[in-house]
């Protein structure tokens, strides 16, 4: 019993932990879902300049600057043309895109 109880507690440290690296390396991961590990990949359609990209067919993201959330939100619900990538990204991998976009956008800024 100890030990089921000792694993769930590992687990929750771990998950807990998605955000414990620092902030240049939640801003590399998300640039690199981004640019091309998200499935499809954000900048087949998002222009977003620190990307690099010129996505053609969703907003562009340098002048949306959303935030966080709305991007969370969209990265779970779909928006408009945008499919869900709830069966694609991970939770932890949605929270990182969404820290990424909002902070290189400026979106995050009260």
């Amino acid at each position: 019993m100890m030990v089921k109880n000792c694993g769930v507690l590992i687990l929750s440290l771990f998950l807990g932990n998605a955000f414990a690296m620092d902030d240049a390396a939640i801003l590399e991961q998300g640039r690199k879902l981004f640019q091309t590990d998200a499935d499809p990949a954000c900048a087949i359609c998002h222009t977003l300049a620190d990307a690099g990209t010129k996505g053609k067919v969703g907003p562009v993201l340098d002048e949306l600057k959303p935030s966080e959330e709305r991007v969370l939100n969209a990265l779970k619900n779909g928006k408009g043309g945008m499919p869900p990538f709830v069966d694609h990204l991970t939770v932890d991998q949605m929270k990182i895109l969404a820290k990424y976009v909002s902070t290189v956008t400026g979106g995050n800024k009260p």
